[in-house]
């Protein structure tokens, strides 16, 4: 009888050990070979995003060939997307059917959803750490930056459930692009830091119109003084400002609390006279701003070569570009003694396969992105700023950078100054927490912004009633309550399968021992 409950207990145990293995997010299968095996012949993808530059598109050819020169047994073909969020869906399209790329340039809120596959990220920790292939390794082909010389705060920004998942690639953070003669015309000094009271100031004069319709400040019928690109960024941001509540490490969903309240109703005023609207609704900020019909422009730095009158790209015909002086500041703040930016810009993950060899390769040609010869010559092409102190620093950099003005293409001053804003302002630049289904709540963040500016073009009232169900429908549309506890951070929601499983099973086994312990004891009278 005993033998027979030993085998029963152990039974349960085991399959209680299998169920909470089930739909694990550990990505740990990968074992990492003693040496790159030269004599074979591999073949890897990379996805990459380029945005519509050229300039990038060359330097991504570049690479892969010279990379093929130091390796010749290593294939690299490459895939270019002109938005990121189609190389999420592709990937997660993939997945399911085990055709994922080897290397992907993406987010880490994306990797965090492709985790939810099993084993299919590799975690980096094991490979940059490695005395060989590691960064800055003794047997790579190629002068690689060592850990230590990767820019602290875009490393953690790839740090997942504390291990890494991604390599930082390019960084860039939000500008605002300011038309500084017309805000001159209008009385105005720029300051270093502007606050939101100033812009939302000087939006409003800068609404005002003659009795025929035309805006007094540039003569025409229209302008939109404020246009936000990445509405999504705007909400995240002035809530870290605000020091108010998102998300947390823990998944919980924060971002529908009273701070987003008053948040909205302001912009929604502000929104309902003409004096701000979104990429979304309008269209790109750059096109508005280059013609004399907006004055401020929020973007990333990385788009800061379609900003100005002399913009070395432009969307819209030459005979509508109006001369004006163009200065790049950072985004307006609430509190100018602290303040607060969006750190932003790809990174590089690698994907796990059956073949270790193969998964090694992806990861040289991935360190390969962050040699100097390759994040110097992509850093140029916009308003980025490679993610190694060994290129910051280097002499190649730091003369691309003191050359500010000099044309309006390689030199272009206006992109120039974009990346010194960010390179001064690394420690004041953040990132949201990541979790599965953050990019979900990303997308939620600006769908509220954008669902008011719209409520009001169709003279919505936004009053509390209108936040309430807005917030109602949002949670709805992107599946937030089934991620988590929404409001409090407390309530995580119902447990997952597993965890039941796990329970219930402890349950039947504690059952069974107090049953054998019953029989036992009838036994012994």
């Amino acid at each position: 009888m005993k033998k027979k409950l030993y085998c029963i207990i152990s039974l349960i145990l085991i399959c209680i050990s299998l169920c909470g293995c089930h739909g694990s997010k550990e990505s740990g299968s990968f074992v990492l070979p003693d040496s790159f095996n030269e004599t074979k012949q591999y073949e890897i993808s990379f996805w990459a995003k380029n945005d519509t530059n050229i300039n990038q598109v060359n330097i991504y050819k570049k690479a892969i060939s010279d990379f093929m020169e130091l390796y010749p047994n290593i294939t690299v073909n490459m895939k270019l997307y002109t938005d990121y969020s189609r190389i999420y869906n592709d990937v997660i399209t993939n997945i399911a059917t085990n055709t994922t790329p080897n290397v992907c340039i993406t987010y880490p809120d994306h990797i965090a959803t492709y985790m939810t596959g099993n084993d299919t990220v590799v975690a980096l920790d094991e490979l940059m750490d490695n005395e060989k292939y590691g960064l800055g390794g003794n047997e790579l082909r190629f002068d690689s930056p060592s850990k230590e010389e990767i820019i602290p705060e875009f490393l953690n920004e790839c740090s997942i459930n504390g291990s890494y998942y991604a390599l930082p690639y390019m960084r860039s953070t939000e500008a605002l692009y300011i038309n500084k003669t017309y805000v001159e015309k209008l009385g105005y000094e720029i300051p270093d830091i502007l606050t939101w009271d100033l812009i939302w100031q000087i939006c409003e004069d800068a609404s005002k119109k003659d009795e025929d319709g035309i805006y007094l400040i540039n003569s025409q019928k229209v302008m939109i003084p404020f246009i936000y690109k990445s509405t999504d960024n705007m909400m995240i941001t002035m809530l870290k400002q605000l020091q108010a509540d998102y998300s947390d490490e823990r998944g919980s969903i924060l971002l529908f609390n009273d701070d987003t309240r008053n948040i909205l109703k302001e912009i929604a005023i502000h929104a309902s006279k003409g004096e701000f609207s979104t990429f979304k609704i309008s269209s790109y900020p750059a096109n508005f701003l280059n013609a004399g019909q907006c004055i401020f422009a929020i973007d990333s730095t990385a788009g800061a070569t379609w900003m100005g009158s002399n913009a070395p790209l432009v969307d819209i015909p030459e005979e509508n570009i109006l001369d004006f002086e163009t200065v790049v500041r950072p985004i307006p703040q609430y509190n100018t003694d602290e303040i607060w930016m969006m750190s932003q810009g790809p990174s590089l993950c690698i994907f796990n396969k059956e073949d270790p060899d193969e998964v090694l390769a992806s990861w040289l040609f991935a360190q390969y992105l962050l040699t100097n010869e390759v994040q110097i010559a992509y850093a140029q092409t916009e308003g980025y700023v490679p993610v190694t102190s060994k290129a910051q620093d280097s002499d190649v950099y730091r003369d691309y950078l003191q050359r500010s003005g000099e044309d309006n293409k390689a030199y272009y001053d206006i992109k120039i100054d974009a990346s010194k804003l960010l390179l001064e302002n690394t420690e004041h630049t953040f990132v949201t927490p990541v979790f599965n289904g953050s990019a979900s709540l990303r997308d939620a963040a600006g769908n509220l912004i954008e669902s008011v500016c719209k409520a009001v073009r169709k003279k919505k009232n936004v009053d509390d009633a209108y936040v309430d169900d807005l917030f109602a429908e949002t949670i709805s549309l992107y599946h937030l309550d089934q991620l988590g506890g929404i409001g409090t951070g407390k309530d995580l929601g119902p447990l997952p399968l597993t965890s039941k499983l796990l329970l219930s099973g402890l349950g039947i086994t504690w059952l069974m021992i107090g049953i054998y312990a019953l029989i036992s004891r009838k036994k012994a009278r």
